[in-house]
């Protein structure tokens, strides 16, 4: 495997150090060629280094993660954030598509952090994945307005207001949106059941997991089952029956 380069940018000197020990141990593909203390320094080192990936901390002084990539935007490099955010922005990560360790460091999240790294530069769409964690971000509403689908060849970026529902498929997933054909997604049901706002979408069944505002009409019988906008019928199992007509109280 070819070896990558990456640079570590964290105003925590021990948390520097911590990494690139941790790194060196047990990411051998990976070479540090690098190291600052802040956003400032940070741009100076990725302009002389030109890294294939940046271990990146998200609240530094001068200025903070987001700053810095605005700045550099467009970029040539992965990101791996190194955070101890709030649920929320580990949400938009997941989004996005992009990768997060929590601190402290866990080798396991490192190791996987780094594996995913690795087939990601070979999809050329940092750029995309980066462009849309900025837009979530920056979302007046506070709320997240697209998530990243990955799939074979890549990743398919979709307006989270215009998926209709989601159909399980073994360890993929199924989305079904307006206007569109299906897609498969290499993301199980429950990683989409754990990002998705809950005051928009119901898992009403093991296997399906709706948008609300697409909800045409309510037959009944012993789970029942809806009809969406597209004319499928979905079916509700009985524990999940009462969940989904709560969302409908005012």
């Amino acid at each position: 495997m070819q070896t990558i380069s990456a640079v570590i940018i964290d105003d925590e000197p021990g948390n520097i150090v911590t990494l690139t020990e941790l790194v060196k141990q047990y990411c051998p593909d990976v070479l540090i060629v690098g190291t600052a203390p802040d956003p400032l320094k940070g741009y100076e080192l990725i302009q002389e280094t030109n890294p294939a990936l940046v271990f990146l901390d998200i609240e530094m002084p001068y200025g903070n993660a987001f700053d810095l990539l605005d700045k550099l935007l467009p970029i040539s490099f992965e990101v791996v954030f190194i955070t101890a955010f709030n649920e929320y922005a580990i949400k938009a990560f997941k989004y996005a598509a992009l990768d997060y360790i929590l601190k402290p460091v866990n080798i396991n999240e490192l190791k996987e952090a780094v594996n995913k790294v690795s087939k990601r530069l070979e999809e050329k769409n940092i750029n995309t994945r980066i462009n849309t964690l900025l837009k979530n971000f920056k979302s007046e509403s506070a709320t997240v307005q697209k998530i990243a689908l990955p799939t074979a060849d890549g990743c398919a970026f979709e307006d989270i207001s215009d998926i209709m529902y989601l159909q399980a498929e073994g360890a993929y997933t199924y989305i079904h949106s307006k206007g569109k054909t299906k897609l498969l997604v290499s993301k199980n049901l429950k990683e989409f059941e754990d990002i998705l706002p809950d005051d928009l979408f119901c898992r009403i069944h093991h296997s399906f997991i709706v948008n609300l505002n697409y909800v045409k009409k309510y037959f009944k019988g012993r789970g029942g089952y809806i009809q969406m906008e597209d004319g499928n019928a979905i079916e509700i199992s009985i524990r999940k029956k009462n969940d989904f007509f709560e969302r409908f109280k005012q």
